[in-house]
Formats: C-alpha cells, sequence, structure tokens
C-alpha cells in the first residue's frame, strides 16, 4: 500500500511485533497537533489534488431554528452528486474504494450504486477534548499486550498512533458526549427486502469521558463505560434486556455483562457477550463484536497499521438521519436504498486485524478504515477462516452539532454468503438522541436491568 506521507510513514515503520508500540510520543511532535494536525491528529491540510479540502474547524455552528429534540438540518443539503459509481464503472475509481464495496458491485449489479458528494470535513469536538487529547499525547499508553490502556482521559488517548492498537483504542473510546440516550430500530431483511423490526432503548454513561476526570481516577475504578440495552418491541422479544460494564484495562478485570430474559424473569451474568457471540436479534447476520463496527477486548487479533489511503466512505449522512424519511424508503432488498446515501472522499487510517494462532473467533481478518477526522470506522471488510471476503460494514455518520462529536446514525453489515444484511441505528420514525441525559451508576446495575426489562 502506498503510503500517503511522511507522518504515516513515521508511525507505521515504529510498528512492531504484534502491533504493540510505545505510545507517548515527545513533547516538540505533540505539539504539532492544532498546527499542521488537527487537534485530533488528523492532516490538517488538503490533499494534493484539491479534492479533500482542508480542516478549519469542522462544525462549529447550529443552524438557525435548530433546537435539541430536533431531527439534524443537512447543512450541505445544496450539494450536487458530482459523480456515480457502479457495476459498470467501479474499475475506474477502484483505488478509492474498498474490497468490500467492490464486492457489493459484484454482489448487486443492477441496483447497488456510490453516488459521491463534495466533501466537507465536518467532525468537530469540544475545546476541552481537544486538550485532553493533547495532554494524552505525551502521557497515554498500552497495558501489556495491548489489552487496556493508561495515562489517558476524556481525549483521544493516541491522537498520533504509532501502532494499529492504538488506533483501535482512539476508536472504542471516541467522544460521543459523557451520556447519551437513544431510540432505534434494528432490521434483517430478507432477499426480497421484506423486514421485522426490532426496537431497542439504549443508555450508555461515558465514564472515560466525563468533564474532569483524570486517569488516575479511571485507573482506579477500571471502567470505560457503562451500557444498557433493552428490547421494546416486537412483543415477542420485548422486555429482553442487557447491561454491560466496559473495563479499562481488561486483564485487571474483563468485561462484565449480564442478561435478562423475559421468561425466565431473572437477570443472569453472561460472561459470553463477547467476541464473535450473536448479536442482539441480528438472526446471525453480526458478531457481538461487531457493534458499533468493533468493541470489546483487541486480545485475539494482531493489530497492523498498514498506513493511510483516500477512500471514499459514507459521511454527512443527513438524508438518512431525516425525520422525513421513513424506514420503508430506507429499507430495500439487497442493501438500503443507495439514493440516500451519501459518500465523499476523505483519508482514513488502514489497519488490518489477523486472528492469533492460538486463538477462535469466526473472523480470520478484519480490515478496518478509520476516518482520520473522528477515529470513528467507517467501513470494515471481514473474512473468514477460508480467506474468503464475508461481511462488509460501513457506518453512516453525521455531526451531532448540538455536542459537538461525529457518530454514526446507522450501521450496515453486508453478510455476502447470505445475500442479507442487518441496518442497526434506524431513527428516522423515533426520538432524536438525547445527549442531556442524566444518568448515575446506580441505573447500570443489575437491579436496574431487571426494572428496564420490565418496563
Amino acid at each position: 500500500m502506498k503510503l500517503i506521507n511522511s507522518v504515516v510513514a513515521t508511525a507505521v515503520s515504529m510498528t512492531v511485533f504484534a502491533g504493540v508500540a510505545m505510545a507517548k510520543v515527545p513533547a516538540e511532535k505533540a505539539a504539532e497537533l492544532g498546527k499542521n494536525l488537527t487537534p485530533v491528529g488528523a492532516e490538517k491540510a488538503a490533499n494534493a489534488a484539491g479534492t479533500i479540502p482542508a480542516w478549519t474547524g469542522g462544525i462549529t455552528t447550529v443552524p438557525s431554528g435548530y433546537k435539541p429534540g430536533d431531527f439534524h438540518p443537512d447543512p450541505f443539503a445544496g450539494d450536487k452528486v458530482k459523480l456515480t459509481i457502479t457495476a459498470s464503472n467501479f474499475s475506474q475509481y477502484q483505488e478509492q474504494l474498498t474490497e468490500g464495496q467492490k464486492a457489493l458491485f459484484k454482489a448487486y449489479p443492477d441496483t447497488f450504486k456510490m453516488n459521491i458528494y463534495p466533501t466537507h470535513r465536518s467532525a468537530s469536538y469540544p475545546q476541552h477534548v481537544y486538550d485532553e487529547t493533547k495532554k494524552n499525547a505525551t502521557r497515554a499508553e498500552l497495558v501489556e499486550g495491548g489489552n487496556g490502556m493508561k495515562n489517558a482521559a476524556v481525549g483521544f488517548p493516541f491522537p498520533i498512533p504509532q501502532s494499529g492498537l492504538e488506533v483501535i483504542w482512539n476508536h472504542i473510546v471516541r467522544y460521543r458526549g459523557e451520556a447519551v440516550a437513544r431510540f432505534i430500530g434494528q432490521v434483517t431483511p430478507l432477499r426480497d427486502g421484506s423486514y421485522t423490526l426490532v426496537k431497542f432503548r439504549e443508555e450508555l454513561d461515558q465514564h472515560y469521558a466525563k468533564k474532569g476526570t483524570n486517569p488516575q481516577d479511571l485507573e482506579e475504578n477500571n471502567m470505560l463505560f457503562y451500557f444498557k440495552q433493552w428490547v421494546t418491541s416486537p412483543a415477542r422479544l420485548s422486555g429482553t434486556a442487557l447491561l454491560v460494564h466496559e473495563t479499562l484495562d481488561q486483564i485487571k478485570q474483563p468485561r462484565l455483562a449480564w442478561t435478562y430474559n423475559t421468561g425466565q424473569r431473572r437477570v443472569r451474568r453472561a460472561p459470553s457477550v463477547a467476541y464473535d457471540a450473536p448479536g442482539t436479534a441480528a438472526d446471525g447476520l453480526r458478531t457481538t463484536d461487531d457493534f458499533d463496527m468493533f468493541n470489546g477486548a483487541p486480545d485475539r487479533y494482531d493489530w497492523k497499521l498498514l498506513g493511510k489511503k483516500e477512500i471514499y466512505i459514507p459521511y454527512n449522512s443527513y438524508k438518512l438521519h431525516s425525520g422525513s424519511v421513513t424506514y420503508d424508503e430506507i429499507v430495500k432488498a439487497g442493501h438500503i436504498n443507495p439514493e440516500l446515501v451519501r459518500y465523499e472522499l476523505h483519508r482514513v487510517w488502514v489497519v488490518e486485524a489477523n486472528l492469533k494462532p492460538d486463538t477462535r473467533h469466526q473472523y480470520k481478518k478484519r480490515v478496518f478504515y478509520f476516518d482520520e477526522d473522528s477515529w470513528q470506522i467507517a467501513a470494515t471488510d471481514t473474512y473468514d477462516n477460508q480467506d474468503t471476503l464475508w461481511r462488509v460494514g460501513m457506518s453512516h455518520a453525521v455531526n451531532y452539532y448540538e455536542v459537538p462529536a461525529l457518530w454514526t446514525t446507522l450501521d450496515v453489515y453486508h453478510d455476502l454468503k447470505s445475500g442479507r444484511y442487518l441496518a442497526l441505528g434506524l431513527d428516522n420514525e423515533e426520538k432524536v438522541f438525547d445527549f442531556s441525559v442524566s444518568l448515575s451508576k446506580q441505573d447500570f446495575m443489575p437491579a436496574a436491568l431487571q426494572r428496564a426489562g420490565k418496563k
């Protein structure tokens, strides 16, 4: 893979065996943050061709008339499609496509297409996140084996990454506000496009992201975040609930998880809610660690930082987020409605994860594409144990500018073997994400899980 610049070349040259390297960078290197690098570590400058503009701060003002609780108006609604990539011409653009995207053109030659729009580097975060990111750059480290980290809080831990493991940790703890409640839908359409909607309520309390949190507090409590999810419909699944306590150092303490089943009417410990265990109500179309494109312990893989590429990825997906669009308009046979999907050219970090010889997982190899401006995984290519491309993931993100933070509005997982897909995060007919919610530790105790399941 051709590297884009010397910054990436340096990072890759410092990668060591098993993808683990010393994370702390010298103060003079960290001083580049906010100068030639953005405050979170992306290249601030435009690309040589001018097709990716310079980062100038992202979205920093809320559109006129917007108020929290509204669906987010599209700041770029006036943009026109620059080009459309189809099965008949995708070979012309293959250097800017993932292997998974190419496979989708081959799998659905008559219907899958990519509408390419002008690129807007809209990602932005609060100033205190930028400040803490700069501090993290000179102090954050991976724990032994990379299965956790230390000396980091609030901001991105490794804005100038030296290994693939550091990049995946940037994604795991990326800023999405301090707490959020969301009502979302999930579908697993059959080949003809028919589907049953599963609705969830989720609550996420990001202990790591709390303003004023310091690394010492995090290490003492050994907690990254609390997550609670329960099914609200259909009736046959309603009340099924999941609780996760995600630890910072998973060598000290692996993830803690509990489930509540309405049939049994009791909370049970669930140590298997990890790795390649089936996702909730996912009809076998994603694993537990596919959620959020990747979550959980990274210890079963060797992580290799390959460098950067310019790739067409879903971005500024306000059409998919719109309250004027219905689920039936989004969910189509084979894939979601391509007329509602916006792709832009962005620089991405590329990381390859290969299954360690002494471990097991359904996926032998995974390739991740991280948006340089947000550390959000934008796309994934996943291979089975016969080295065959199996699943293709794409995350459709928007800037939730009341926070502000760039985060997904819809994650889609394509299963090439079954010819089906899973779409998670449908919110068009639900309440908008609530980033002002007040949550406490008591909301994430096993007793609270039982109460949530009975609602």
